[in-house]
């Protein structure tokens, strides 16, 4: 797609759909449940200053995406005619599975969970899918730029997942599945260097 100062082109006819502003009504809905049940572990860790200050973290960096995508929903609304070109698709079977997942976390949630089981939900969330549709909404509307700046704040929240994974729990298994994730993204993100490992973070507090 073609951008001038980092806006998209504006192409004439009506090339904008309503799949389109539905896929993005659909993932605000999603980035919003998972920053609101960050916020639940937040309030329900009073053993660490550290662990609160990581899941405030983690919903900031949803909130930065739930943000990011109403830029793109006001575009829009001001430009229906703007030619936003999405390569990740997010079909409905899909985000009816990640409302039921959703849902399901937050009643465990509710109930109250240790702090392995919300690292492994947090795993679960941060790999699925809803992410790569961010980050493809996000090139579209500002560019490549811009999808590499959000590349660059995943990996570093992968990377404090991993740490905080490492510090505070012994689940190998589990550490393995946030060290595959962060690689993942960092080969995403330089496809050439395969040879260079990504870090767990040591998180402050």
């Amino acid at each position: 797609m073609t951008t001038v100062g980092g806006r998209p082109k504006r192409q004439g006819g009506m090339a904008q759909t309503a799949g389109l502003r539905r896929l993005i009504s659909a993932a605000m809905e999603l980035e919003h449940g998972a920053m609101h049940l960050y916020c639940k572990f937040e309030s329900q860790c009073d053993r660490s200053e550290q662990l609160r200050s990581f899941w405030f973290d983690m919903a900031q960096h949803e909130s930065r995406h739930f943000g990011a995508l109403a830029l793109v929903a006001g575009l829009l609304a001001s430009a229906p005619q703007s030619n936003l070109q999405v390569v990740t698709p997010l079909t409905p079977t899909r985000v009816q599975h990640l409302r039921r997942l959703l849902n399901r976390f937050h009643k465990e949630a509710d109930q109250g969970v240790s702090t392995e089981r919300a690292f492994e939900i947090a795993l679960e969330l941060e790999g699925s899918e809803i992410e790569d549709v961010v980050l493809d909404l996000l090139r579209a509307l500002k560019g490549e730029a811009e999808r590499e700046r959000a590349m660059k704040l995943l990996i570093h929240d992968l990377g404090d997942l991993g740490y905080m994974i490492e510090k505070h729990t012994s689940n190998r298994e589990l550490l393995a599945r946030a060290d595959a994730l962060l690689e993942r993204q960092v080969e995403r993100l330089h496809p050439r260097q395969t040879n260079a490992r990504p870090r767990r973070r040591a998180v402050k507090g």
